[in-house]
Parts: structure tokens; C-alpha cells; sequence
């Protein structure tokens, strides 16, 4: 689900504060080889980091229900992954590359929370919110310098952003098929008939009970008119 993930970063770094601007939006490690074939104005939110969000992890199981609202299968919880992005801007000029990253600020600080029916593919159709920050306190145990010296480049501005996005790989299986009958306890007194039986499997208990006492009393008064 990455590549969706991207997909949705490059419709809002797109569609934001730069929308017809014909700024390029790319994915690509910043190398000092890369920068060098820069030859237009240039977005870069290179992926550089991907970890589970433990405080999000879930136990059981979740159900799966049809366009009838009834439960078809069941799977267990996603689990959560934060994405951490390096966003850079690529210009010839700094002034310009700083024009661009508050472009790109503007565009992402409002959109704290990713809603479903914004999201592609697998991604959305789990139904789940997904959480966006941008320029926050970074705290994984890279740091940016790091990763620039990694990435044989000079330091340059930049904004952290991290998507929380959930991962579902784990199978379905089936559920059992809806109840649609009550539990049925079936008693038989020994002077009782099979039909009589059965009547009273199938009344209501208290319909049987008030029956019950109706033939009792009516016994009682056929003995004392003997």
C-alpha cells in the first residue's frame, strides 16, 4: 500500500497551493547524482524511513459485512506503519525553494487526517481514517544529517513528513451463517402423548404454562362432580 500512499501525497502536493503551477512531484532518493539532472522546478518527498506504530497494534478479530449488514467473514486488525517522508524543493535558485516548501507546508498542515473516500485502491476500501503530520518533532533514531550523509548530499531545507497508514496481509475466513432461530428445549412429562409433546416444544412458555393450569383446574372439578 505505499504506492498508494504516494499517490495520494502527489494529488495534494499537486492539487494544493501549486495546483497549475506545472511543478514536478517526484519520489526519488535526493542524490548529488539525481540533483544534478534536475533541470525543472522540483518537489522531491523521498520515502527514507517505515515503522510500525506499536501503540496502535490490536488484538481479536474484526467482521467483514455485506451489503446486507450481516457478517460474511471475519480477519484479524490491520497493523499501523508510520511513513516518513523527506520533502525537499529543487530550484536554481534558494529564494525559490523556499517559496516552494511553504508552498508545500500550506497545502499539508490542514490535512491532519486523510478521509476514506480521499484515499485509492486497498487503502480505502479498509474504511479507516488515516493521520498525516508534517514538520513535527522528529523521533526516529535517524537523523537528518544521517541521512543526507547517506545519501552523499549537502544538507539542505526540508520538512519531515510521516503518514500512519494501516497494512492489512493477514487472510479472511469464513463466518458461520447468520442465526435466524431461537434455542428450542424440548420436555416430555411420562403421560404424555407425542403430540402433546411436541405441542409444547413449540408454544411459548407461557402459553404453556397458563394451558397447564387450565387443564389441572378442569381435572379437579371433574373428580369432585364424580
Amino acid at each position: 500500500m505505499i504506492h498508494e500512499v504516494d499517490e495520494v501525497l502527489k494529488t495534494l502536493l499537486s492539487d494544493g497551493v501549486l495546483a497549475g503551477s506545472g511543478i514536478d512531484v517526484t519520489f526519488d532518493a535526493p542524490t548529488r547524482d539525481w540533483a544534478a539532472r534536475r533541470n525543472s522546478p522540483t518537489i522531491n518527498a523521498y520515502l527514507y524511513d517505515i515503522r510500525e506504530d506499536v501503540h496502535r497494534r490490536q488484538r481479536g478479530h474484526l467482521a467483514v459485512l455485506d451489503e446486507r449488514d450481516v457478517i460474511v467473514k471475519r480477519r484479524q486488525p490491520p497493523r499501523w506503519f508510520r511513513l516518513s517522508y523527506l520533502v525537499t524543493a529543487w530550484t536554481k535558485q534558494p529564494q525559490d525553494e523556499h517559496r516552494l516548501l511553504s508552498a508545500a507546508l500550506i497545502t499539508l498542515l490542514p490535512r491532519e487526517l486523510l478521509l476514506p473516500s480521499e484515499l485509492p485502491g486497498a487503502l480505502g476500501a479498509q474504511g479507516l481514517t488515516v493521520p498525516l503530520s508534517v514538520a513535527g518533532i522528529q523521533t526516529e533514531s535517524r537523523s537528518l544529517a544521517e541521512i543526507w550523509s547517506a545519501l552523499g548530499g549537502e544538507l539542505k531545507p526540508s520538512l519531515d513528513l510521516v503518514v500512519t497508514a494501516p497494512f492489512s496481509a493477514a487472510p479472511e475466513y469464513d463466518a458461520g451463517p447468520p442465526v435466524t432461530e431461537g434455542a428450542m428445549v424440548r420436555a416430555r412429562a411420562l403421560g404424555d402423548t407425542p403430540a402433546e409433546a411436541e405441542e409444547r416444544a413449540h408454544r411459548p412458555r407461557q402459553v404453556a404454562v397458563a394451558q397447564e393450569a387450565r387443564r389441572t383446574r378442569s381435572g379437579r372439578g371433574a373428580g369432585r362432580a364424580t
